[in-house]
């Protein structure tokens, strides 16, 4: 089974890291993707790659919250409080490497640009600039974008920019990771040629099944988003790469095919996806 989004390299892991990645290879995960959220944790996720060749491949990305003045410490993510600002320059030098298969996570994010039913305009315009930025230097490199995109609640607008941004862009795949899009969002991004990912959410929330079933299983890929958003049976605890088993058994159920098939569909979308 393949985790294509995962965070592993993330300091929440830094006193275990090696025995997730041995549960992760002993449960049958045999490739993840370390996703990499702004120039430190990209680096991380290379760097973990590097050390292990087989089993772990990096993207390089800048996250669009990291962009908000408001932005929020995630010690999980970081061990310092320390707010770094956005460089296409810094990301530029680090997605030559090698080891990298993607650029991202980038994208759009406007779940909390409103504040006191005012939304915060320059924000949204800043998150399209930055994203364009990575966009740009996808094409320029001929990587896929791992894309990140949510939408204000109870509507598609992040989607709709998104989709405005990147319809047209067909010389890349595009991989919108946690898609969250409504049924008839989901069938203009299905013409348009997108993938998706989705995760342990869908274990124990019905909310993403008619999606699930519109988009053909040649455009579906598995992640775990570790280390948040355990599967159902690990629900409230921190999520790795081993609890993916329980999202492809769903995904699985969901297509109405064996989990053989699903398995199977997902590494050949990976292999045309990111090259591993």
């Amino acid at each position: 089974m393949i985790d294509a989004h995962t965070h592993i390299q993330f300091p929440v892991y830094d006193a275990e890291r090696e025995a997730v990645l041995a549960r992760a290879l002993a449960t049958g995960v045999a490739k993840m993707i370390a996703v990499g959220t702004q120039g430190a944790t990209s680096r991380a996720a290379i760097d973990l790659s590097v050390a292990n060749p087989k089993s772990v491949w990096a993207t390089v990305g800048f996250h669009p919250n990291h962009l908000d003045s408001a932005w929020h410490h995630d010690k999980s993510e970081l061990k310092d409080p320390f707010q770094e600002k956005f460089e296409i320059g810094v990301l530029a030098e680090l997605a030559r490497h090698p080891r990298v298969v993607a650029i991202g996570e980038c994208g759009l994010d406007y779940y909390r640009l409103s504040v006191n039913g005012e939304v915060n305009t320059n924000l949204r315009i800043r998150q399209r600039e930055v994203f364009q930025s990575q966009v740009h230097l996808a094409l320029e490199l001929k990587k896929p974008l791992m894309i990140h995109c949510r939408p204000t609640k109870g509507t598609d607008d992040a989607y709709e920019d998104l989709f405005s941004m990147l319809a047209q862009v067909t010389a890349i795949p595009r991989v919108i990771h946690f898609y969250v899009g409504s049924p008839q969002m989901t069938r203009r991004f299905v013409e348009a040629g997108f993938y998706f990912t989705f995760g342990g959410v869908i274990t124990f929330s019905h909310d993403y099944d008619e999606q699930i079933r519109i988009i053909p299983i040649d455009r579906i890929l598995s992640e775990t988003d570790a280390p948040y958003v355990a599967p159902l049976t690990r629900r409230g605890k921190r999520n790795e790469p081993a609890f993916i088993v329980e999202t492809v058994q769903c995904l699985a159920e969901i297509k109405e095919v064996s989990l053989m098939e699903m398995e199977r569909s997902i590494d050949r979308n990976v292999e045309e996806i990111f090259g591993i």
